[in-house]
């Protein structure tokens, strides 16, 4: 109760923010740091609470891969054993040889009728073996249709591109202390009209009962022009923000998280992207100043951007004057 009297009377809690109320309710952080809400969903069966397009759209490209050439090994051999089992002696243009080398024949017929390729060589005898290379043929086209869409979204998909600081800082911000945190955009596209959202939820007893509060929380500057640099995302702690009379000691034992989201327009795509993160009070660290990531280069006619540097910082003195230092006491 002592830490709901420290709110600032003066920060309006949020109502309609769409995460849950009763904190007996919610578990863990409200949003994942890859910005996916930190949600399981339950009473529905597997495969209809995923959908399979956009998992594979939000894969790695590893993952992406890796799981169309596994599956075009897999289906492969299945048809390769099921030519087997109709009987090799069904593929006319089969050298015969070993077992294995039969095998390995009716794997690479397989894969030329799966990709409708068909060099001629092999060809099916019987009925069972024609069929069965038609359903092939069909399962290959159906399948290339799939992952040529699959191709298609993942590469028109517009996307922000943005990379968040691993931290946030409670830094000194001109005579008082703020929460910064940095972004910065890490491919070739060009970001313009990028606005920030940032908004602290906290966890706080009211009335006997532990419920979940959100307070929007002013910035600096909430809008760029443009998002070519780093953008350092500022909220200063004066005395109309729910943090003004925090201490460290309410920072390491108090349940909070800051939801950072931003919205731009990518004038490649014609389209509006966004990204989001989160901070959890844990992932703030006290007294620190973010070094500079960019400088101008040595020939003096480019602008570098030092990705690595995104959550390169020093540490800082900061001030606690307005904070009320009983809760250290608590």
């Amino acid at each position: 109760m002592a830490l709901l009297k420290k709110i600032n009377s003066n920060a309006k809690a949020e109502i309609n923010t769409g995460f849950g109320v009763d904190s007996n309710d919610y578990g863990g952080r409200f949003v994942n740091k890859d910005g996916d809400a930190n949600i399981e969903k339950r009473g529905v069966a597997f495969f209809e609470r995923i959908s399979w397009y956009h998992t594979m759209l939000a894969w790695p490209r590893w993952k992406f891969f890796s799981s169309i050439f596994i599956f075009f090994i897999s289906i492969n051999i299945l048809f390769a054993l099921i030519y087997f089992i109709v009987g090799v002696d069904h593929l006319s243009g089969i050298v015969y040889g070993t077992q294995v080398e039969k095998f390995l024949e009716a794997f690479f017929f397989s894969c030329q009728t799966f990709t409708t390729v068909g060099y001629g060589r092999i060809n099916p005898v019987g009925f069972i073996a024609s069929g069965t290379a038609a359903l092939e043929a069909l399962m290959g086209l159906l399948s290339f249709a799939v992952v040529t869409g699959l191709l298609y979204g993942r590469f028109s998909r517009p996307k922000a591109y943005l990379r968040f600081s691993e931290n946030a800082l409670l830094a000194p911000f001109k005579d008082i202390t703020a929460i910064m945190l940095r972004v910065a955009p890490f491919k070739n596209n060009t970001l313009v009209d990028a606005e920030a959202k940032l908004t602290l939820g906290m966890t706080l007893e009211e009335d006997g009962k532990m419920v979940n509060k959100f307070f929007q929380l002013p910035l600096e500057y909430d809008k760029v022009n443009t998002l070519t640099l780093s953008w350092t995302i500022v909220h200063p702690i004066t005395e109309t923000s729910p943090l003004y009379k925090f201490t460290p000691y309410d920072f390491a034992n108090s349940r909070g998280e800051f939801l950072v989201f931003i919205k731009a327009f990518d004038d490649m795509f014609s389209n509006t992207v966004v990204a989001r993160s989160s901070y959890t009070f844990q992932e703030v660290i006290m007294g620190g100043k973010f070094n500079p990531m960019y400088k101008r280069s040595l020939e003096g006619n480019k602008t570098i951007l030092y990705m690595d540097k995104l959550n390169s910082y020093t540490q800082a003195d900061i001030s606690f004057a307005n904070a009320d230092q009983s809760s250290a006491a608590e």
